[in-house]
């Protein structure tokens, strides 16, 4: 059989998807376009073009020496491992990219695991060693180290090593970038050392959905390798679900990879991965089997979520003014449709009609979520990430990250001191060249709300990265921050008297000439507790002109928090207002009075 089937695997910002571009326009079929982007191809999502990371995982498909190798570029991030998790059952065998000075990190661990315990062959790509202080002689050290960490058998830690730099497009099999060419060394140990897709003949057929698509005139595709039989153009097949349910459905489309995209084909041979359309209902996970001998595959198991939030109507004074679906209906019929294509998620109804519980791996998988609605034109108002919490015989778990911390050694004292008020034991720590590599264990609650107060005490020059380690007996409790918010106490619009009034109390989110209603939080107090400022406060006009008047009160450059700054800001009894023009913070409780009666109640 003339295919392969293989996934890249790496950390976040390890240069998989800079690899598969180089691997892509060196392959013999590949043309690309003259208005299609020069790099970068594989990240066809504005978000992830953006954040510089894959969220979500693509199929492409690359000829050399007339043999096909299917490519899927799967995320690095820990937060979307459900899509790594479904890949693995797609995949014969995997490119792990690990880079040349880092070395393996904790993502890279994690989805290393998923191919070990898939059983895959694995190729070791080191790349980006083109970079200052590369060290690759080391990095291979640690990689061996990490296979038998992770119980790699022996087939796989017998794996052949690649140096690269993908950026240049360029590989071969010693460090040396002035002997390499070209990446065709990559092709060739494919060839050699990835098996061709196992098939038995005997079996009737069976496609596994492991990824979904939408096309506006196809519908609903339905991508997954195709493990036995063959797929024909407009023939009926079985489609079973989740819940064993079998019906027989008709496909009105079979198609492939090439390149890029997805071509038209009469029929589709077991082995390669392929897509079919005409099946409006399937979803993630289910099987297409042959409708006289219906056999289901093994369903996908997916890691548990984390993290909880509340996602709800937006309630502000402002609502409806920015967004153009704004109801119930529409945020219901928004979160069903994301079930369908991210296995990872889970929703449940919250304590009303208007709210749900929304689970997830971690906060950027929410907050990805998130943003993806917003600039869809969704209106909603979210509450605190919090952690889920299990009982096992009687006892309270919860879950652990591992934190992997890389920070100047000027800053490793307070690093250290920060993780210690949340819980953190460290686990490991060495110094390499003036900066510092840290381990902790911590639990995930300790976790939430972290990373902004990490920027600020290593001056933008820290590192972190984390990854779930498992469930465990519940650590105590966590002192909260102790911090406070500027609420403004009128509805109205922002300007520089009533803002240079309320910078004096600490840091503002905001500058003149926005719109605010009470409730809203316009900046966060300098001392702990909340303080109500009316920044909507004019300038009293009078007869008479003092020696200063004509000088301009000089405002502070505002803090303008991003959506996750906002998630990270938020205390339990505020919010996040998200509108695809606006991220607002406000208080649940939006008037004074309703806040004092609470706080009243609570300590009678």
């Amino acid at each position: 059989m003339n295919i392969r089937n293989i996934a890249i695997i790496a950390h976040v910002d390890h240069g998989k998807t800079t690899l598969v571009d180089a691997l892509l326009k060196q392959s013999e079929n590949f043309k690309m376009k003259m208005d299609a982007p020069k790099d970068l191809i594989m990240d066809s999502n504005e978000l992830e073009r953006e954040r510089g990371i894959t969220i979500f995982s693509k199929n492409a498909s690359i000829k050399y020496r007339d043999i096909k190798i299917n490519i899927v570029d799967t995320p690095g991030h820990a937060d979307f491992g459900g899509e790594v998790e479904r890949i693995m059952r797609m995949v014969d065998g995997v490119l792990l990219l690990v880079d040349a000075k880092e070395g393996p990190m904790p993502q890279t661990k994690f989805v290393l695991r998923k191919a070990i315990q898939a059983g895959h062959k694995i190729i070791v790509v080191i790349n980006k060693i083109d970079k200052p202080n590369a060290r690759p002689e080391w990095v291979l050290n640690a990689t061996y180290d990490l296979f038998f960490e992770l119980g790699a058998s022996e087939s796989q830690i017998e794996f052949p090593v690649i140096y690269a730099s993908a950026i240049a497009g360029k590989a071969g099999y010693e460090p040396d970038l002035g002997k390499m060419e070209n990446v065709e060394c990559i092709f060739e140990t494919i060839l050699k050392y990835i098996p061709e897709p196992v098939v038995d003949e005997s079996k009737p057929l069976q496609m596994l959905t492991v990824n979904l698509a939408y096309d506006n005139y196809k519908g609903k595709i339905a991508v997954g390798r195709l493990y036995s039989g063959t797929l024909k153009k407009g023939t009926t097949v079985a489609h079973i679900n989740r819940d064993g349910i079998t019906k027989q459905i008709k496909l009105s489309s079979v198609m492939l990879f090439d390149g890029l995209n997805k071509v038209d084909v009469e029929e589709a041979n077991a082995g390669d991965i392929v897509a079919v359309a005409g099946i409006p209902d399937i979803s993630i996970g289910e099987t297409i089997a042959d409708p006289k001998n219906p056999i289901a595959l093994p369903t996908i198991q997916i890691d548990e979520p984390t993290i909880k939030m509340t996602f709800g109507v937006n309630t502000s004074p402002f609502k409806g003014k920015e967004g153009e679906f704004t109801t119930s209906r529409n945020l219901k019929d928004r979160l069903e449709r994301e079930l369908e294509t991210d296995v990872a998620l889970s929703v449940a109804p919250g304590e009303t009609t208007d709210r749900w519980i929304v689970s997830g791996r971690g906060e950027l998988h929410l907050a990805i979520l998130i943003e993806k609605m917003r600039r869809e034109g969704f209106e909603l108002e979210v509450s605190k990430p919090q952690v889920i919490f299990k009982e096992v015989n009687g006892k309270k778990m919860e879950p652990m990250e591992l934190v992997s911390i890389e920070t100047p050694e000027a800053y490793s004292g307070t690093v250290i001191e920060m993780m210690g008020k949340r819980s953190g034991i460290m686990k490991e720590m060495r110094v390499d060249q003036g900066i510092v590599f840290m381990d902790f264990a911590i639990p995930t609650r300790g976790l939430i709300g972290s990373r902004g107060e990490f920027l600020t005490s290593t001056k933008g020059m820290g590192i972190m990265n984390s990854i779930f380690l498992g469930y465990e007996e519940y650590k105590g409790e966590i002192r909260p921050e102790t911090r406070g918010s500027i609420i403004a106490t009128e509805t109205g619009v922002s300007n520089n008297f009533g803002l240079v009034a309320a910078q004096g109390r600490g840091k503002l989110f905001m500058s003149a000439g926005v719109s605010v209603y009470e409730g809203m939080v316009v900046g966060q107090n300098a001392k702990a507790g909340d303080i109500p400022v009316n920044v909507c406060k004019q300038r009293e006009l009078t007869n008479f002109r003092a020696k200063n008047e004509g000088l301009q009160d000089q405002l502070e450059v505002p803090l303008t928090l991003t959506l996750e700054d906002a998630l990270s800001y938020i205390g339990d009894d505020e919010m996040v207002e998200v509108t695809p023009k606006s991220v607002r913070i406000r208080k649940i409780l939006l008037t004074e009075i309703e806040r004092k009666r609470t706080r009243r109640e609570v300590k009678n």
